[in-house]
């Protein structure tokens, strides 16, 4: 069973979850009057979990659903589809994709096979890097980590491109789009508000209870004045793209607050001439309410490393 502590936000009322052996049950949980999510594993990408990790979520609009990042593969969003099914009979008229990497999308191919008039919304830089062959490249890594897991898997890329203070109107429901910054989490990051049940949906620029990795086009320092921002909004709800929703105070807090203390002490070892294996212990030690946190211990020397190299970078 999956051991999460759910925000009291939170009525499960769904019975027959979707089981993945060994790994958990996931079914969506009704986060508000409007807005159900499914919480993904806090574990990486593995066979026996077949490369599902993320939240997939759905806003019910007057006559049909919108759906936020789906997940990784083909098989995954039939899954996914399932599971929708027992909350809702009306069809997928909209899909958000929160950025480009490949948990998060690339189950768009089981919607539009379901639903082929639903349209599919990205940041215009997703849409480019996905056209230039990082589906593909997604794909060949979720294989590899699945063993064989994207089986039949596509890439279905975006044709809407949305940015940062665009506005829709879907089904009744009024969707924002904040992408405040060029790169945080990745460089084609959006984050999704629903003004009528005050929720925020943020992709990767939130993790709670798990840690994931920074790649080149990142950045640490941007991400934590994303979350800064989010903090801005009149947000009561938040929907991170890993761990459980809740508050502001549950689900955007501590992660600023582990990217706080990585920033500040290795400022403090940039300005003592410090290598990132010598800082490592001061953020260690200042980070205990983070041990527990799936992934901490791979992921705490490298974005150290990358938090030095941002500031060296910014102080040139």
């Amino acid at each position: 069973m999956k051991k999460i502590i759910l925000s009291t936000f939170f009525a499960t009322t769904l019975a027959h979850a979707w089981v993945i052996d060994g790994v958990g049950e996931y079914q969506f949980d009704q986060l508000n009057s409007h807005v159900f999510v499914m919480h993904g594993p806090l574990q990486n990408p593995t066979k026996q979990n077949n490369g599902f990790i993320n939240n997939p979520a759905i806003i019910t609009g007057e006559n049909g659903l919108i759906l936020i990042d789906p997940g990784n593969s083909k098989s995954t969003g039939e899954n996914i589809l399932e599971e929708i099914s027992k909350v809702s009979s009306k069809p997928i008229v909209a899909v958000f994709n929160t950025h480009v990497h490949g948990d998060h999308w690339l189950a768009n191919h089981a919607i539009k096979d379901k639903y082929p008039d639903a349209k599919f919304y990205a940041h215009m830089n997703m849409i480019r890097e996905a056209e230039y062959g990082e589906g593909d490249r997604w794909i060949q890594i979720f294989n590899d980590l699945t063993e064989g897991g994207m089986k039949d898997t596509l890439p279905v890329i975006p044709k809407y491109s949305i940015n940062h203070a665009d506005q829709l109107k879907i089904e009744g429901q009024t969707i924002v789009i904040h992408s405040p910054f060029p790169a945080s989490h990745s460089s084609s990051d959006i984050m999704i508000e629903h003004k009528e049940s005050k929720t925020l949906f943020t992709g990767d620029n939130v993790f709670n209870g798990r840690l994931g990795r920074f790649a080149g086009d990142s950045s640490m320092i941007d991400n934590i004045e994303v979350l800064k921002y989010a903090k801005d909004l009149n947000i009561s709800y938040v929907v991170p793209g890993h761990g459980v929703s809740g508050s502001v105070q549950e689900a955007i807090d501590p992660y600023l607050t582990y990217l706080s203390v990585v920033k500040d002490e290795v400022t403090k070892g940039y300005e003592e001439d410090l290598a990132d294996y010598e800082i490592k212990p001061f953020v260690n030690q200042k980070l205990s309410s983070h041990h527990n946190w799936s992934g901490y211990e791979e992921q705490l020397g490298r974005q150290i490393n990358k938090m030095l190299l941002e500031i060296e970078s910014r102080d040139m």
